[in-house]
Order: C-alpha cells, then sequence, then structure tokens
C-alpha cells in the first residue's frame, strides 16, 4: 500500500498556553491535512525565555507551562507520535527527535509555515515547497514593507493570506513585490457539531491589545482591537440580549475594564472558559451568537481578513455578528453571517439574529459547509499550489 504523502505544518502551540482558540487555528490545518489522507509532522519553535510557571514566572522548559500545554493539546488529538518542539535553536528537541525531523522533512512534500513560525536552518532546508500562511494581513505586509524582520517572508517559495482583499485596488495593504494566494480559514466541520438549543448569549473570545502595537505607516495609524470595541462601547444599554467577552486585558488597561463593565457588558477571564481547544468549543457551543470587531488595521485596510474563531461559531452552527472588514464582497451575508459597521447596524442586527434565531442557526451551519469546510478549503488549496511529488533528499 503506498505511504503517505507528508506535510509539515509549523505554528505557535507552546508559545500561546491556555489559549485553546489560538489552539485550533493550527489544529484545524493539521487534522484538514490528515482527513485528505496526509501524514502530517506538527513543528513548533520556542525560546526558553518565554517558558513560564503557573504563576508566570520564568521556567525551564521541562517545567513550563508550555511543556504541559503542548503535550496535553497534542495528546488528546493524537499527535504525540508526529509532533516536535525545537527549544533554543535545537538545544531540545522536545517529541520527535533531531535525526526523524530530519528523515521526515527529507521526504515531506510541503510545508505550512504560519506566519512563517519555523525558521530553524536545520530544518527548513531539508523542507521543499515552503509555504508562508499569513494570518495576520497587514502585520504581516507593513512589517515587511518597513523592513521588520517579524514577517519572516524571506525563504518561502510561496505566499498565502486570509486577507481576501490583499492585492485589491482598495486595500492599502502593500504585497510586498509577492503573489499572495487567498484562502478561507478551514474547519473539520466533524469537530464541531451543531450546538442544541438557541443559546444564552452573545459571546467572543478576545484580547483587549493583542501581541502587536498599532501600525504606522505613511503617515496613517492602523488601530488594534481595543479602538474598535470603544466604538461599540455603549451597545448593551441599546439592546435586550446580554453581551459577554471572554477578555484578556491586562490590569494596566483597568480603566478600560470599568468602563465595559459601567456599560453593562459582561466580562469572563477566558482562563476559566476557553484555556483548551475543548473548553473554548463548549464555549462557542454555549452561546446564542457571537459578536466581535476586528482588530483595526484589518477594517481600516479593508483587507477582507475573516477570523477562524468566528469560522468556529458557524460551524456550530452558532450565528456571528462581527465588524465588516471587506469579506462581504466575497462571501453571502445577512443570514447566519451579518457584517456590520456602525454601533447601529450592530444593534440592528442583534435584534434581527434573536427575531430569526433557527433561521440563522441553520444558515450559519450552511455556510461553514459551503465556504469553510477543510476538505473544500485546503484541497482547494493544494490543487493551486501545485504541490508536486519530488521532494529534498536529506542534507
Amino acid at each position: 500500500m503506498p505511504s503517505r504523502p507528508i506535510a509539515f505544518v509549523a505554528g505557535a502551540l507552546a508559545n500561546k498556553p491556555g489559549n485553546g482558540g489560538e489552539a485550533w487555528v493550527r489544529l484545524s490545518w493539521v487534522r484538514g491535512l490528515v482527513r485528505l489522507g496526509w501524514q502530517v509532522v506538527f513543528v513548533e519553535q520556542i525560546a526558553s525565555s518565554a517558558c513560564v510557571d503557573a504563576a508566570g514566572r520564568p521556567a525551564p522548559w521541562d517545567a513550563s507551562v508550555n511543556r504541559r500545554f503542548f503535550d496535553r493539546v497534542v495528546a488528546d488529538f493524537g499527535l504525540a507520535g508526529s509532533a516536535a518542539v525545537i527549544v533554543d535553536d535545537g538545544a531540545i528537541c522536545h517529541g520527535l527527535d533531531r535525526a526523524e525531523l530530519g528523515r521526515q522533512a527529507g521526504a515531506a512534500r510541503v510545508l505550512l509555515n504560519v506566519s512563517g513560525h519555523l525558521d530553524w536552518p536545520p530544518l527548513v532546508s531539508r523542507l521543499a515547497n515552503r509555504v508562508y500562511l499569513d494570518i495576520d494581513p497587514g502585520f504581516t505586509q507593513f512589517w515587511e514593507a518597513q523592513g521588520i524582520g517579524g514577517a519572516r517572508l524571506a525563504g518561502h517559495d510561496a505566499f498565502v493570506t486570509i486577507g481576501l482583499n490583499v492585492g485589491a485596488a482598495d486595500c492599502c495593504i502593500p504585497t510586498c513585490g509577492r503573489d499572495w494566494i487567498h484562502v478561507l480559514p478551514p474547519v473539520v466541520l466533524d469537530d464541531w457539531p451543531v450546538a442544541a438549543g438557541p443559546g444564552e448569549r452573545f459571546t467572543t473570545v478576545a484580547s483587549w491589545r493583542g501581541p502587536f502595537g498599532p501600525i504606522h505607516h505613511d503617515g496613517r495609524v492602523f488601530g488594534l482591537k481595543v479602538h474598535q470595541f470603544r466604538k461599540v462601547l455603549d451597545l448593551p444599554g441599546r439592546v435586550s440580549e446580554p453581551l459577554e467577552i471572554a477578555l484578556a486585558i491586562h490590569p494596566a488597561d483597568g480603566a478600560d475594564r470599568q468602563r465595559l463593565l459601567a456599560a453593562g457588558w459582561r466580562l469572563v477571564d477566558p482562563a476559566a472558559v476557553a484555556a483548551d481547544p475543548r473548553a473554548f468549543a463548549r464555549y462557542v457551543a454555549g452561546s446564542r451568537a457571537e459578536f466581535s470587531v476586528a482588530q483595526g488595521v484589518y477594517v481600516d485596510t479593508a483587507s477582507g481578513w475573516f477570523s477562524d474563531r468566528t469560522v468556529r461559531y458557524l460551524a456550530a452552527g452558532r450565528p456571528a455578528l462581527v465588524e465588516d472588514t471587506g469579506f462581504s464582497r466575497h462571501l453571502p451575508v445577512g443570514t447566519g453571517l451579518v457584517p456590520f459597521r456602525t454601533a447601529d447596524d450592530a444593534a440592528a442586527g442583534i435584534a434581527d439574529i434573536v427575531a430569526r434565531a433557527a433561521e440563522h442557526r441553520a444558515a450559519a451551519r450552511a455556510l461553514a459547509a459551503e465556504h469553510f469546510d477543510s476538505d473544500r478549503v485546503i484541497g482547494g488549496l493544494l490543487g493551486r499550489l501545485g504541490v508536486a511529488e519530488r521532494h529534498r533528499g536529506l542534507a
């Protein structure tokens, strides 16, 4: 029987302990490839300086929450024998050892490198068809245009983005001389059975500021999610449905937190409700619908960015009322998926989702199946990439 083709997927998992939603971003690519008959190796890099204990204090890799989170997730999703973490440029290889990583890399047909995460030369040099997978459109390209090394575009053979409008005339994100392939975030529908009942409240999972600062480019400033949330601060007082955010917010932003509470927002700790992939899925399933703004840079550039988190809501049969980044040009909207631009739009969208609840729930799942199903998304991408059977031998 012919062996399965090998794909490498690289991305941050141990680097984001306690973040179940971020884990799903990487897991959906892995599990989608497996569904299509691929043997998948997941690989991650981490610096020991990023490793912490349960109290957030520096800790060695072996005793860190980073390792425990990685081990728990890969075991839960059947990846324990096909995953590795490279610590401090190969000082430690956790999981698959260095020799096995090299052997599999030499036989691999493709690397899907989320945000250019993998750049360890001894491994990257053995991988063919290195594909950059951009999940932060705008940040990635502006950093590259400004010569900021964090983009890590160099050394890739193809460039893929979830920014559906990158390269369009009215999208001001620079292409940086690359031909960007557009793709929607995939979801394995079997991982997200349709949730029972109407759900209890509008929710989302968010970081108030996120890991990146505002973008300054050509005299313009492109803001963050915090700036967009402030534009709808009074929304809870205009609607009858409870609005809840599982919000990661720094103590230094305590004044913003108090403003949110005073305006009627419910705030819960994401560590309590979405700390691992299974908990995140339960939180989504228990919601009536999603309500969320987007990063200002996604909105103000008309990027066409679409949230992988929103895809999970749709797949679970939960409607999504989300800020339009230009995705409405590419996806059917109005029922199941409702875009908004203003607080007035958002209030009207909430009322409509409540009034036509069953219709919105059915449309949400149907939209996920039609547009985000991993077989369609990943299979289509591999076809466009023309992934060949040729591969490099071991160095």
